[in-house]
């Protein structure tokens, strides 16, 4: 899986913007401003995403490539490594990540965007 296929997934959903608000290495893909997925562009083989906090730790047990990502809250978001993970499978995790995110925006936000 790389970087442009993650990167057209991610923008071809509802209020999303691509950003570096790190430094010129580290996208971060934000619906409405708020984070729901991130990477290095440099070494794309890994992405951070936001997940339930229970689902987040079977996730963990589940599948040794997932992981509480590194310098972000592991509670509540986990670090994906992509080799051994099938299309579906990482695009499901997106669209957990993006939902999480969305559903929390303010109904006018909600509206704005689109969303459902």
């Amino acid at each position: 899986m790389n970087f442009e296929l993650i990167q057209s997934y991610c923008l071809s959903k509802n209020g999303v913007e691509e950003t570096f608000p790190f430094d010129e290495y580290t996208v971060v893909w934000k619906v409405a401003g708020k984070m729901f997925c991130l990477g290095d562009i440099r070494e794309f083989h890994q992405i951070a995403l936001k997940c339930d906090p229970q689902e987040a730790l079977e996730l963990r047990e589940k599948h040794e490539q997932i992981t509480g990502a590194f310098h972000m809250n592991k509670t509540h978001w986990n670090n994906i490594e992509l080799e051994g993970f099938s299309r579906e499978f990482i695009f499901e995790l997106i669209d957990k990540s993006y939902h999480l995110v969305a559903q929390k925006l303010p109904k006018k936000i909600k509206e704005q965007i689109q969303y459902p």
